[in-house]
């Protein structure tokens, strides 16, 4: 995964708003609109940095508040991954999502069988 995966995430020298707020609310704006689904990787910080030309403190202070909304996870080795949408609706569907793709591998379906099956069940709700 390289940075360039991310066009869309750019800073805009002439807002009011200081880079790391800008980085914030472009990753929280993508993860709420579906844009940057669940489970998506963000770029290392120092990548990320080094393409927009920010120290990575900046970066770094980006990613610690969107941990702090719920909207990304940092693991050491793995990275930085959205964890949510945001809000508390996706954040619950999303968790019953990753149970439900546990289920469904561990049985040895595929993925379009997994969203077969979800999509039935969908479909007979009232």
């Amino acid at each position: 995964m390289t940075v360039d995966t991310y066009p869309w995430l750019t800073i805009d020298p002439e807002s009011s708003a200081a880079p790391s707020e800008q980085i914030r609310a472009l990753i929280a704006t993508a993860a709420a609109s579906g844009s940057l689904p669940v489970g998506s990787k963000l770029p290392p910080i120092r990548a990320l940095a080094l393409s927009l030309g920010l120290a990575a403190n900046t970066v770094a202070k980006s990613y610690r508040e969107l941990e702090r909304a719920g909207v990304v996870e940092t693991k050491s080795r793995a990275g930085t991954v959205v964890i949510s949408t945001g809000d508390d609706a996706h954040a619950k569907a999303a968790e019953a999502a990753v149970e439900f793709a546990t289920v469904v591998k561990a049985q040895g379906l595929s993925a379009d069988d997994a969203s077969a099956l979800a999509s039935a069940a969908y479909r007979r709700l009232p």
